[in-house]
């Protein structure tokens, strides 16, 4: 299906993680010139070899998005290299600390919603001009079935990614009528080093290997996930680059659950 979207700029952040590389890839192929920013410039350059050979190459621009200076470097720094951008993808993000929660810290807080929440505030706020002057944007965030279905032992990550949910409903209403739509997408359990080192944790907890700490995670932990298995980041990445699409040009303020029936409610 042409998406409509050859010839535009798009920025991915968190870009080195496999739902970022695979979205970038999923860009790349439908013709749209990719910014890829992430913490490591190595993550970064193991990244850009995984996609390979391609039509164009993406342009890398580190970036820790750790304060607003730095966002605001960030969006000079891509400025400099490709222009104003008319896609923004946020996909940095975290687990963070994990437990009870009387075992979890203020740094620990602070952390999980400094990377989860603040930094995607930081970023949007800073390229809003470029997506505004354009008179035509997509903003999608890259979000989790836990911002609807919160767990009791990732509450740092669950609070943060709900804000995450809110912002972007409420950014929703204020430049749509300038033609820069926002939406969400929630995958849940996705094939990714971030739920790797979840499960080979839980692997050594249960004196299990990786498959069976996954098999008895979808049991006891995700029993609506009616595929039984975890999904693969190209099946997020492809929700995601319909959404920066021009398919996708009367949706806006949604969320898009990508994760096998994993949240129980309407």
């Amino acid at each position: 299906m042409d998406l409509g979207i050859s010839g535009r700029t798009a920025l991915v952040t968190g870009a080195a993680g496999g739902i970022g590389r695979h979205t970038t890839a999923a860009l790349l192929d439908e013709g749209v010139r990719v910014v890829m920013s992430d913490q490591s410039a190595d993550a970064l350059e193991e990244a850009r070899r995984w996609l390979g050979e391609r039509a164009s190459a993406p342009v890398l621009v580190p970036a820790d998005l750790s304060t607003d200076r730095a966002a605001q470097d960030l969006a000079r720094a891509v400025a400099a290299e490709v222009g104003d951008i008319d896609i923004l993808v946020n996909g940095a993000g975290i687990t963070g600390a994990t437990g009870p929660f009387h075992e979890i810290g203020d740094d620990d807080w602070v952390d999980v919603l400094t990377t989860n929440l603040l930094s995607a505030v930081r970023v949007t706020r800073a390229f809003l001009p470029a997506l505004r002057r354009g008179g035509w944007g997509r903003i999608v965030y890259v979000n989790s079935e836990d911002a609807v279905q919160p767990y009791d032992d990732e509450l740092p990550y669950c609070a943060a990614k709900a804000g995450l949910l809110s912002f972007a409903k409420g950014l929703s209403r204020s430049y749509a009528d300038e033609g820069v739509l926002v939406n969400s997408v929630s995958p849940a359990f996705i094939n990714t080093p971030m739920t790797d080192a979840m499960m080979d944790k839980r692997a050594d907890e249960e004196g299990t290997d990786l498959d069976g700490a996954i098999a008895s995670f979808l049991e006891q932990e995700r029993p609506y996930m009616e595929l039984g298995r975890r999904g693969r980041p190209e099946e997020v990445a492809s929700v995601i680059a319909f959404l920066c699409s021009e398919r996708a040009s009367f949706v806006n303020g949604a969320n898009y659950r990508v994760d096998s029936g994993s949240v129980a409610t309407l």
